[in-house]
């Protein structure tokens, strides 16, 4: 079985936004909608401030809180990699995975159905990586299978200290970023 993950490296992360332009291009994102974004943190005070530039998205969660209120079943998981999907067909739009989202990685597309990041399923069927990070100039997102203990993804995650965003929400997500 595999768990696909994705691992971004905060330290290179320069937030050029060539994931987010890739992402809308490859996937036919509609103007005004994204499924990935850009966020900048600062912490700290003068003269030792830090900052944490992070590409955010869905984060394809182990315990996905869209898939379980789904009424008609639209949210799922997909096999291989537990990645959480939309059936664009089953959706009918009510915003129920929208709520229950703690990361607000979902929209309405305009024609009516929920829609959010996929993590290029297309491609990783095909063997390979999501458009975000095949596009990525400082090489800073890597994706890969966690159940893999030989995959980069697992080998990154055991070579620095990492973070998930929202833990508290007991959601498990699959985004780490690399402090």
């Amino acid at each position: 079985m595999s768990l696909y993950a994705m691992v971004i490296d905060t330290r290179r992360c320069v937030g050029c936004q060539d994931c987010v332009a890739a992402c809308k291009m490859e996937n036919g994102v509609p103007t005004g909608y994204t499924r990935d974004w850009i966020t900048e943190t600062v912490q700290g005070e003068f003269p030792s401030p830090w900052m944490e530039i992070r590409s955010e998205r869905c984060n394809h969660c182990d315990n996905p809180p869209c898939v379980a209120c789904c009424p008609t079943g639209a949210s799922h998981t997909h096999e291989p990699g537990n990645i959480v999907l939309v059936n664009r067909e089953k959706c009918i739009g009510c915003k129920a995975c929208l709520a229950a989202c703690p990361y607000n990685a979902r929209f309405i597309h305009p024609d009516g159905y929920a829609d959010k990041c996929t993590f290029c399923v297309h491609r990783v069927e095909r063997g390979l990586d999501p458009a975000c990070v095949a596009v990525c100039p400082t090489r800073c997102m890597h994706f890969g299978d966690l159940d893999d203990p030989l995959s980069e993804v697992s080998h990154l995650l055991a070579s620095r200290p990492a973070h998930a965003l929202t833990q508290a929400a007991g959601t498990a997500p699959r985004i780490y970023y690399l402090s």
